[in-house]
Parts: structure tokens; C-alpha cells; sequence
């Protein structure tokens, strides 16, 4: 009796560990599935707590990112709007003519003061130059005029006086005015390429508003050698700093210089109102039909360069109720996930102050743009020989990525104080919504830390000194410090 019952014993004792093994590679399994980066569903794991123990794969809790996130969002014109709704970008218009004063001479004091304005609030610029513009004075410097530019004045069908005013275009075919282009460009890229002030340009200098068509008067507008020209030195020019477009150009366009294969972005200026393809043979100009004729290269353009706008003056402030009046006004939420929008311009949300529940709807669907980062995952490992082991897991829950390649940054705090920074290894640029979780190994030097307890924080600064860094969509984002996410604990003896 004795020995079958100990045998029993035993068998019940190895089955108990077969059940225990199996759970733990259960949990294991699922813990490295990472929630999907579209899934409506929030992770309900508890946040994170200072008794956990290291070398242990810990889930972080998610909650909606900053709706002023960096280069996204909302976009005013130059001016402080801070009191009317959240926004990290000013936009504003610069005439050819102040910068520009003779085929090598340029004055950028106009240009910096713009910058200098609006960096002072932490904010990061989007501009477009231009030689026409509707109901403004002409762009275009006197020196070319005097040198024989011609100039078709005609009466303005985009004009909001009354009587009209005439709106003025130059020849785009003159040589003077290309040299001038290609020159201007070049040493505009070589003064400004990279500069943390600006977040986009758009390329502007050609057409009415710098918008590349001369409505509605298309025979006047540069031909496909002149625009080439534009394209070429831009290309040139510029190597970090996007440089985005009005239209999708493909190769088969018989007026229009091709551009889908090239690294510009886009903007689309007749947002949620010219946006989405409706069938209809006479709105093939509007943005969706256009990328798609414009072929697969265009379409796929948001995986690798940015994609922006204007909100449509007729729906400014509108776009963002229950129920618009106008049927015109297409879907916010539809325009930005089929155009993979980062950011539109808008003045509707900055002209004066709206009801509450346009500013709750609006902030909601301003977060859905560009990107969105959540750490879904981190392990801190235990210090060894003075080094700590970090892994952390890295989603995109937004519409498109970040296109801007900024470091990531790790740091200890103790007792409510940063006490070190480390610089890590890991990269946002390229993460594109849907993907795998992106998995970020580090090794900190922790040896000149002096013995206690610590909490590990991370974030991504801003290359903008006085600029706001990027915040995650985690709970514990500013948990500790503000711009910084609460990653969790580690101990030095």
C-alpha cells in the first residue's frame, strides 16, 4: 500500500508540472503578440507598479497620444493660437520678391523672421513662396520685369473683391525667370536644408497661390520642361526636409512633368471637400482620383514622404460637426485614412473660439493623423558588469510614419529627478501602421549611478531645442516627468 501510494503521490506531482508548463508557455505565447496597432480594443493590463522584478517582459497600458503632437495635426496660420486648439505647425506665405533681389542676391531676413517667430512658441514652420497670388500684390521681383518679363494680367476669377482684382502672370518660359528659379532654390536648400525650425515645404513659385495651376487660364501656365526644371533643383536641394506638391503626377501626363517616382510628398488643398473619388467623370481632379491616375508609385507615396493640406475654406470648423450642412463636405475621418494625412492647414478651429463639442470632435480625429507610437511591451533585464539590458516594443497605431529620423533618448530618475540620459539605438522612422512591433535592444552604462532605486524613462526630443518632444500613447507618458515615458523600474546594489 505504502509503495502505490507513493507512486500516486508522484504522478500527481508531474502532471501538476505539466499543467504549470503549459500555462507558462501559454502566457509567453501571447505576451509577444502585440495588440494590433489599428485594433480598437485598449490593453487593460495594470500599470506598472515599483515592486516588479527584472528580467520580465511587462505589458504597458494604452491611452490616446497629444493631440499637439509634433509635425501633425491642425496647422493655423503664423500667429499664436495656442488658446484655440492644440497644434505643434504655423503656416504662412513668403512673395518671391522679398527674398529674392537679383539672379544671386537674396535677402532671407523676411524668411527668419518667420522662423524665429514661430519657433519661439516651440513650434515647427510650414511655408510656400510664391510670384502670384489672388487679390495680393504681385510676388514677382522688379529686376526680372525690367530684364523683359512679360506679364498676361486678365481679370481674377479667384478674386474676393469687388469690382475683381487682375490677376498677374509671368512667363514661366522666360529664361531670366528660370535661371532665377533654379538658382533661388538651390541656395535655399543650402541655407535651410535640414533647419529644425521648419517641419515642411510646400514647393509653391508656380502658379496662382504657388498651387501649380493658373485657373482659369492652364495656357498660361509653365510648360512640362519648366516645371521639370523646378522638380530637378528641388530634388537638388533639398535632402532632409520635405518638399511636398500639389498634384500626383504619372508618367503618361501629356502637360504636367511626372513626379510620382520622385521623393516629394503631397498636399492636398481642397481637403474633405476634393478628397475622396465620388465617380463622377468631372471630379477626376480631386486628390484620390488624381494619385491613382497618377499610378502605383503615387498611391504608395505616404510609406516614404509625408502628406499634407488644406482644410476647404467652405468647410473649415464644419467638417469637424456631427451632421455638416453642406453635403460637399466629405468625411474627416475617410479623407484622412485614405490619404494617410500628417497634417492640413485650417482656420476654421483658429479664427475664433468654438463650442466644446466641436473642439472634443476635432481633437479626436486630429489624433488619428500621421503617426501615432505605442510602447506596448517592455523587459528590463538586471544589471550586469554596470550594464542594464533594455527591450522595448514600439507600434504604430496612427495613419502613417514618422518621416523625420530623431534619436531616442533613455533616462534614470530618482527621487522625481533625471539624473542621467542615455542615448539609444533604436529608430521610428519607417514604422508604418499595421506592422510588426518594432523591437528596440539596448545595453545602458549604468556604472557612474550611484547605488537605489530607479525608474526608467524614455522619449524622443525634438530636434527644435525649445520644440515639444514626441509623446507616446501610453498611460504612464508623463508619469514621472513631463515629455517622458515611465518605462519602469531597476535596481543598482
Amino acid at each position: 500500500m505504502l509503495r502505490l501510494w507513493l507512486i500516486s503521490l508522484v504522478t500527481i506531482f508531474l502532471v501538476a508540472g505539466m499543467v504549470s508548463c503549459g500555462d507558462k508557455d501559454n502566457e509567453s505565447d501571447n505576451n509577444n503578440n502585440p495588440p494590433n496597432p489599428t485594433s480598437s480594443t485598449i490593453p487593460t493590463s495594470k500599470p506598472i507598479s515599483t515592486n516588479q522584478p527584472s528580467d520580465v517582459r511587462k505589458t504597458l497600458e494604452y491611452a490616446p497620444a497629444a493631440v499637439d503632437n509634433p509635425l501633425k495635426g491642425l496647422v493655423p496660420y503664423q500667429g499664436d493660437n495656442r488658446s484655440m486648439f492644440p497644434h505643434s505647425l504655423e503656416f504662412n506665405y513668403i512673395p518671391y520678391s522679398k527674398l529674392v533681389k537679383g539672379y544671386n542676391q537674396f535677402d532671407w531676413q523676411p524668411l527668419e523672421k518667420m522662423l524665429n517667430d514661430i519657433s519661439s512658441r516651440g513650434h515647427q514652420a510650414v511655408f510656400r513662396i510664391y510670384l502670384e497670388y489672388p487679390d495680393q500684390k504681385t510676388g514677382i521681383p522688379s529686376f526680372l520685369v525690367k530684364d523683359g518679363l512679360k506679364i498676361t494680367k486678365y481679370p481674377n476669377a479667384n478674386s474676393s473683391l469687388e469690382p475683381p482684382s487682375q490677376a498677374k502672370t509671368p512667363n514661366y518660359e522666360d529664361k531670366n525667370l528660370r535661371r532665377s528659379l533654379n538658382t533661388f532654390i538651390i541656395a535655399l536648400g543650402k541655407k535651410y536644408d535640414g533647419d529644425p525650425r521648419i517641419g515642411f515645404i510646400t514647393a509653391g513659385l508656380l502658379g496662382s497661390w504657388g498651387e501649380w495651376h493658373t485657373d482659369p487660364r492652364p495656357e498660361l501656365f509653365a510648360s512640362k520642361v519648366t516645371q521639370k526644371e523646378v522638380l530637378d533643383a528641388y530634388t537638388a536641394a533639398f535632402k532632409v526636409t520635405p518638399v511636398l506638391l500639389r498634384y500626383p503626377v504619372g508618367e503618361n501626363d501629356d502637360k504636367n512633368a511626372a513626379n510620382a517616382q520622385l521623393k516629394f510628398g503631397y498636399h492636398d488643398d481642397s481637403f474633405a471637400w476634393g478628397t475622396l473619388d465620388t465617380g463622377a467623370k468631372d471630379k477626376s481632379w480631386f486628390y484620390m482620383p488624381s494619385l491613382k491616375a497618377a499610378g502605383t508609385a503615387a498611391e504608395a507615396k505616404w510609406k516614404i514622404a509625408p502628406i499634407g493640406g488644406e482644410i476647404r475654406p467652405e468647410a473649415w470648423g464644419e467638417v469637424f460637426d456631427e451632421t455638416p450642412s453642406k453635403p460637399e463636405i466629405q468625411s474627416f475621418r475617410k479623407s484622412v485614412e485614405a490619404t494617410h494625412a500628417s497634417w492640413v492647414m485650417d482656420s476654421g478651429m483658429f479664427r475664433q473660439r468654438q463650442d466644446s463639442g466641436r473642439i472634443d470632435r476635432a481633437a479626436a480625429e486630429v489624433r488619428r493623423m500621421g503617426y501615432e507610437f505605442h510602447v506596448p511591451a517592455v523587459q528590463i533585464d538586471k544589471v550586469t558588469g554596470g550594464k542594464l539590458p533594455v527591450h522595448v516594443e514600439l507600434v504604430n497605431r496612427g495613419v502613417a510614419p514618422f518621416y523625420y529620423d530623431w534619436p531616442v533618448e533613455f533616462g534614470a530618475v530618482s527621487g522625481g529627478k533625471l539624473t542621467k540620459t542615455f542615448t539609444g539605438t533604436g529608430k521610428i522612422t519607417g514604422l508604418l501602421p499595421n506592422d510588426p512591433a518594432r523591437k528596440w535592444r539596448d545595453s545602458l552604462d549604468v556604472t557612474r549611478l550611484a547605488a537605489g532605486n530607479y525608474r526608467l524613462v524614455m522619449r524622443v526630443p525634438n530636434r527644435l531645442p525649445q520644440g515639444h518632444p514626441i509623446k507616446f500613447a501610453n498611460k504612464s507618458q508623463d508619469a514621472d516627468l513631463p515629455g517622458w515615458l515611465t518605462l519602469g523600474n531597476f535596481k543598482l546594489p
